[in-house]
């Protein structure tokens, strides 16, 4: 007996690269190399010389102007988040003479640097709260031990990107005051915070000792960061940075995309975090879609979908092909069986969307394909 042959397995890079529209996120054609590279030539003063190893006009102009934004007397730019943070968690067990640091189990130290802390560092972590739930301060009164340093993130992305209420976290960075604690935050999308606590970007990171921020998420860079603290902190950092060997020769494209992220992207983040709320709210009522949080605190939600995730996979790719608009390639198991999850950001390209719009797309992505 004859078998029929398997369906050839589908090019999903190139059906994305085909797209001329994306649902979330920037439009397409933003990070695409001869897009990125034009636009940084047009940025490029004559006259302007190269950095070197991170020193001269161009990167310094970039760390003052951040340390003035988030209220620090000096910033440090680094091409990675994931070293700036080991460096402030490294830095304040130094000073403490202890090696241990407290985080939210989903944090991004846990999850995603090979535990890098320990491993390069030889510091030791402390989970601190529920994974599901943000931080609380009956968790902090709760811990038995000295810790260094207490690190939050601002907005918790794992979990949907949600937010303590400014009361809330005022509470737990008091804990750690009155109980020797230095606090650091990962602000890597702290630039999406403000709208939802109506204060400047100075006041909210004045809440810690130490702050890093990103320059591509939210704001289009190529990739990079800062450190932002005090002076002396910030100078210790610069010699880490060297021993991790983040002092590249020149770089110069990260420091002009991440000026121009500033001038460009920051403004329009009020807007993006508008339009996230529109999207829960057309999408609220859909059998099919649980909004985590609800309603949107940020620019990001996540979507509970009872759906199939090889259905989905498969209308999400035909909806790609017959409307040139990417969506989403993939869900993410959320636990239960019968619930798949996706990271919904809402960038630029959103923004050509009505919340009809958006609640229609849904509407073809999850017929017929319920779990």
């Amino acid at each position: 007996m004859s078998h029929p042959e398997p369906a050839p397995e589908r090019d999903v890079d190139a059906i994305r690269i085909a797209c001329t529209r994306r649902l979330a996120g920037g439009p397409p054609q933003e990070r695409r190399p001869a897009a990125v590279l034009t636009r940084l030539a047009e940025l490029v003063d004559a006259e302007q010389d190269q950095d070197t190893y991170g020193e001269g006009r161009l990167a310094g102009d970039l760390e003052t102007r951040v340390a003035g934004l988030l209220g620090k007397p000096a910033a440090v730019f680094m091409p990675s988040g994931t070293m700036a943070q080991q460096i402030a968690l490294r830095i304040w067990c130094d000073r403490a003479d202890t090696r241990t640091v407290a985080f939210h189990p989903t944090s991004h130290l846990e999850l995603h640097e090979e535990r890098a802390y320990d491993r390069l560092h030889g510091l030791t972590a402390k989970l601190v709260g529920d994974p599901n739930s943000l931080i609380g301060l009956a968790d902090l009164e709760g811990l038995q031990e000295r810790i260094a340093v207490l690190l939050f993130e601002l907005p918790q992305r794992e979990i949907g990107g949600r937010l303590p209420e400014w009361d809330d976290l005022t509470a737990q960075v008091g804990w750690a005051r009155d109980n020797g604690v230095r606090t650091h935050l990962d602000g890597a999308r702290l630039w999406e915070c403000a709208p939802y606590y109506r204060r400047p970007y100075a006041e909210i990171a004045g809440l810690f000792d130490t702050v890093y921020v990103s320059f591509y998420k939210g704001l289009a860079g190529i990739a990079g960061c800062c450190l932002a603290g005090p002076e002396d902190v910030v100078a210790e950092a610069r010699v880490w940075q060297a021993r991790h060997g983040g002092r590249l020769f020149a770089m110069y494209p990260y420091l002009l995309a991440a000026q121009h992220g500033l001038d460009t992207k920051l403004p329009q983040i009020p807007a993006h975090c508008a339009k996230a709320r529109e999207v829960a709210d057309a999408l609220r009522e859909h059998p099919g879609i649980e909004i985590v949080p609800d309603p949107p605190q940020t620019t990001m939600m996540h979507l509970l979908l009872r759906v199939d995730p090889s259905a989905f996979r498969e209308r999400a790719l035909d909806y790609a092909e017959e409307t040139g608009i990417w969506t989403f390639a993939k869900t993410s198991t959320s636990g239960a069986p019968s619930s798949q999850w996706i990271e919904f950001t809402v960038g630029e390209a959103t923004m050509e969307f009505t919340g009809a719009e958006v609640r229609a797309i849904f509407d073809r992505l999850l017929a017929d394909g319920a779990a």
